[in-house]
């Protein structure tokens, strides 16, 4: 048995695979105290499959909790210590305007007060130690930490990614005499080249790093006493690791939410289609999508949240505040704007009858017929249409518009939103999105698709039977993963075969790799036959003179020619050129050791016990008699839209000129047909 759960805003969401059975829950999310939620999804979904816990043989978990802390700024109490003179790093930043036009926008709050900023008395430049690290600076720095009431620290000093000497002085000897205090050293986080960048993402780790460790801590607690094995935690990097791993690196799961649903979005692009699909996840707060090419989700190698940089390997996925439960309002120059702030689970859009009072997209979308009335979410939550009214009423009137084109409106400002997520992963990267099908999860997802699809130009829609859940589901599917990285600046003629082996085999011994324990323990748990950990090596590279790098995967032993040729293959498809006469350098190498997680596949569709009604939906302004299929769909069913699938966890909404016809897993395939046909 495979146990996946996933922590969103609004819901958290369990999965129990059990050879080839799939069960599933939906809870609400209990905000501050998330692994209560946690628990009662996995008592729900064991209680759903009539399981007994010792059963279960992997329990992989995805949250928002390190998320959540850094955009509301409730993490630890962290301190930085950086070389003398260069304590003020974070708020000089790069010294670019976050907005171009906009003079007077302020940057992030700093997470470092500026009285817990300590300088240290050494110096390190490129070719080595300048300044040696002074006497009885660890002791004075440790006991400054301590009047200080420091609950974390960031030790950040120049060019420890090349001499870490003074940073492993100073993090041993503050560790050894402050057992309390968490430690996280740059050369440890991230040992590469940019100091901002470095500085920005070892603070962010120290920052998040106790509030994860007391939250996994309660949660191994909690998940020990109920006859569960300690829980593996995403990484934002797509893989999990165990979660004493994941509490000691913060920084490493801050896109761990997210992450699970790219992964499930991997697996159903290869089993329902092509292997191509652009991965959209609208849930009850924000709204996530990422691109899936030949099975395989993008990852990049940096992130920003908030405006902090986070220079660490990440599933490449982008995030917009639209979901289920974001606010519809009127800004001060009178338009209506949707988001980002949302309901949540505490109140919860109005329909859900919990309190709330502020119009949302699901409260628009009962209006407008895309949800029943008397239909019962995923969760339990039975809607009220009146207190959705009532809501989007008063709006209206604020507007001075008809509460029905109010709601309408709620939509059509919440698709844009998605359609510019959408845009930012494909074709301000050069990415074609008619080329890739959509597919669409989360609670919201699969209501909103079909529009979305036509401002893209796509004509194809993957609609998975367990799209509610889908980010549990691929929480069962994760790799076992370590990634780490280094700079090596080689060019010319030192960029050698023999140089590049050396660099990636140093890589490989730093890494603590997956024990032959873990792995014989994998496989015996899960009978999968997990292999040894394999290596995934990635270079970046660059043109002499070019301020950034692209990804070049390639062998752990390449030869530096074929290297240069993927360099160069790689420019010209991103910028439109190459340049044969360039000097190109190799600028650092990532590695990751991965070991295979299990490939589940979804239950096979329901039986085609349906229940069959219809109602009013509008659809461009014109309301349409629209049949209603209720239940699992069986395998080779078809339906010609107008037509709403109420799934289990989802609700599919096509409009005319759509059909769908279910695959044998139960994804609903559907398709737009020409514009001549329309």
């Amino acid at each position: 048995m495979l146990l996946g759960v996933d922590v969103g805003g609004t819901f958290t969401d369990a999965v129990l695979l059990d050879d080839g059975a799939v069960h599933t829950a939906k809870v609400p999310t209990t905000p501050g105290e998330e692994s209560k939620g946690v628990m009662a999804a996995i008592e729900a979904v064991i209680a759903e499959a009539a399981a007994d816990p010792a059963d279960v043989e992997l329990f992989s978990h995805g949250m928002t909790v390190g998320t959540n802390a850094l955009l509301e700024e409730r993490g630890a109490r962290t301190a930085l210590i950086a070389t003398r003179g260069f304590a003020d790093l974070l708020e000089i930043a790069r010294q670019d305007r976050p907005s171009l036009y906009h003079l007077c926008a302020p940057k992030p709050t700093p997470l470092i007060a500026p009285e817990l900023k300590f300088e240290a008395a050494e110096r390190t430049g490129p070719e080595g130690i300048v300044e040696p690290l002074a006497a009885g600076e660890p002791e004075r720095l440790a006991a400054a930490l301590a009047d200080a009431g420091a609950e974390s620290v960031a030790i950040c000093l120049l060019f420890s990614y090349l001499d870490p000497t003074h940073e492993c002085r100073l993090a041993e000897f503050l560790r050894e005499r402050l057992p309390d205090l968490h430690v996280s050293a740059s050369h440890e986080v991230l040992p590469r080249f940019r100091e901002y960048e470095r500085a920005s993402t070892t603070a962010i780790d120290a920052y998040l790093s106790p509030l994860l460790g007391r939250y996994l801590g309660r949660l191994t607690e909690a998940t020990a006493a109920a006859g569960l094995p300690a829980p593996q935690v995403m990484l934002s990097s797509g893989g999990v690791a165990p979660a004493g791993e994941a509490a000691r690196a913060g920084a490493w799961s801050v896109l761990s939410g997210p992450a699970g649903g790219a992964v499930g979005a991997g697996l159903l692009a290869r089993l329902s289609g092509d292997g191509n699909a652009l991965g959209f996840d609208m849930g009850g707060t924000s709204c996530d999508v990422c691109v899936v090419e030949d099975g395989a989700v993008r990852r990049t190698d940096s992130r920003s949240i908030d405006g902090r940089p986070i220079q660490l390997p990440t599933v490449d996925v982008h995030t917009v505040g639209a979901g289920g439960g974001s606010i519809g309002w009127r800004d001060q120059g009178g338009a209506l704007r949707v988001g980002p702030r949302s309901a949540g689970a505490v109140p919860g859009p109005a329909c859900y009858g919990r309190g709330g009072a502020e119009p949302t997209v699901t409260d628009a979308n009962l209006l407008l017929g895309n949800l029943a009335a008397d239909s019962t979410l995923a969760g339990g939550v039975a809607l009220d249409a009146e207190a959705a009214e009532r809501a989007v009423g008063a709006l209206a009137k604020e507007l001075g518009l008809d509460p029905l084109d109010t709601a309408a409106g709620i939509v059509r400002v919440a698709n844009q939103e998605m359609v510019r997520a959408l845009r930012v992963v494909t074709v301000e990267r050069g990415v074609d999105p008619r080329r890739f099908a959509l597919l669409p999860f989360g609670g919201a997802g699969p209501m909103h698709a079909a529009a979305i699809a036509a401002e893209l130009g796509i004509d194809r829609l993957l609609c998975p039977r367990a799209g509610g859940v889908l980010s549990a589901f691929g929480l069962c599917a994760s790799d076992r993963r370590r990634d780490t990285a280094r700079t090596v600046m080689l060019s010319g003629d030192d960029l050698t075969a023999e140089r590049i082996a050396a660099a990636v085999s140093d890589l490989r011994n730093s890494v603590d790799g997956p024990k032959s324990a873990d792995i014989e323990r994998f496989s015996a748990r899960q009978q999968r036959g997990l292999a040894e950990a394999r290596a995934e090596v990635v270079y970046g590279m660059r043109y002499a003179g070019q301020a950034f790098e692209l990804p070049v995967p390639g062998d752990p032993d390449p030869d530096p020619a074929d290297l240069i040729a993927g360099f160069e293959e790689a420019h010209e498809d991103r910028y439109g050129h190459r340049d044969p006469d360039g000097s190109v350098v190799l600028v650092d190498i990532r590695l990751a050791l991965v070991i295979d997680g299990p490939e589940p596949r979804p239950a096979a569709a329901g039986d085609g016990t349906l229940e069959e009604s219809s109602r009013n939906v509008r659809f461009d302004d014109e309301w349409v008699e629209t049949p209603v299929l209720r239940g699992d769909p069986e395998a080779g069913r078809t339906a010609a839209g107008p037509v709403v699938f109420e799934l289990p966890e989802a609700t599919l909404v096509l409009p005319p000129s759509w059909s769908a016809e279910v695959d044998e897993f139960g994804t609903i395939t559907a398709a737009r047909s020409p514009p001549e046909a329309r």
